[in-house]
């Protein structure tokens, strides 16, 4: 997911963006600590991706 398609989103999508990136990376943990994770760099991904959509509803926020 690039900035770009986010950007598109209204603030409401963003923040169930946000919410399903967060449980994705709660499950991801938990498979992590499990030694059930295969893809390591999906855990690196998601907080990236989490970043970014926080980065964007701050900005959206900014210019209200």
């Amino acid at each position: 997911m690039n900035a770009k398609e986010l950007r598109a989103k209204d603030e409401a999508a963003l923040k169930q963006e946000l919410k399903d990136l967060l449980e994705t990376e709660f499950k991801l943990r938990i498979q992590k600590s499990t030694q059930q994770l295969q893809n390591t760099a999906a855990i690196r991904t998601t907080r990236r991706d989490i970043a970014r959509v926080r980065t964007i509803l701050t900005e959206k926020a900014n210019t209200k």
